[in-house]
C-alpha cells in the first residue's frame, strides 16, 4: 500500500488542538491517542488494529506524518493508566489530568453535533486506546474517525 492509499487520521477538530497534536507526533512526544468507541460505531468504521498505518493530517487537511499502530485496545476509561496518559504527549502528569481533558472533549459541542446527541461519559465508557510509532513524513489521503488525541 502506497502513502496515497492510506486512510487519514484526524486528531480532535481542525484548529490549535489538532495542530499541537500533530506537532507532538512529529516531535516524538506523542505516541498514544484515544478515541471514543461510540464515534467509530456512529461512523460505521471498524476499530483499527495493530499494524495499520494512517496519514495524520493537519488543520488544513494536509498530510503531516504517517503512523503505524503498535497496540490497540478497547477499554473502559477507568482502565487507562498514568503511563498511557503521559504517552499522549499533551503534558498530562497523570491519568486524572488525561481523564478530565478527554471527558471535556467527548462532551464538547463538536462531538455532540457529530453524534447527534450527548454521549454518556463515565468510568465505564469504552474508548479505543492506541499506541503508535511515527514512520515517515506524509503525503497521503483517505478518512477515519476523529480521535480525541
Amino acid at each position: 500500500m502506497g502513502n496515497d492509499d492510506l486512510p487519514t487520521l484526524e486528531l480532535a477538530f481542525p484548529g490549535p488542538e489538532r495542530d499541537r497534536g500533530v506537532a507532538a507526533i512529529v516531535s516524538g512526544q506523542k505516541t498514544a491517542l484515544t478515541g471514543l468507541l461510540e464515534i467509530y460505531e456512529h461512523a460505521g468504521e471498524a476499530v483499527p488494529v495493530a499494524g495499520q498505518r494512517f496519514s495524520v493530517v493537519d488543520s488544513e487537511g494536509l498530510p503531516a506524518v504517517t503512523i503505524e499502530l503498535v497496540d490497540v485496545r478497547v477499554v473502559p476509561m477507568k482502565e487507562i493508566d498514568d503511563d498511557f496518559a503521559r504517552a499522549e504527549g499533551r503534558g498530562y502528569s497523570d491519568v486524572a489530568e488525561w481523564r478530565a481533558a478527554h471527558e471535556e472533549f467527548f462532551r464538547s459541542d463538536g462531538v455532540r453535533e457529530y453524534l447527534g446527541r450527548a454521549p454518556v461519559i463515565d468510568g465505564d465508557t469504552l474508548v479505543v486506546a492506541e499506541r503508535f510509532r511515527a514512520v515517515e513524513p506524509d503525503n497521503s489521503g483517505g478518512q477515519s474517525p476523529l480521535r480525541a488525541e
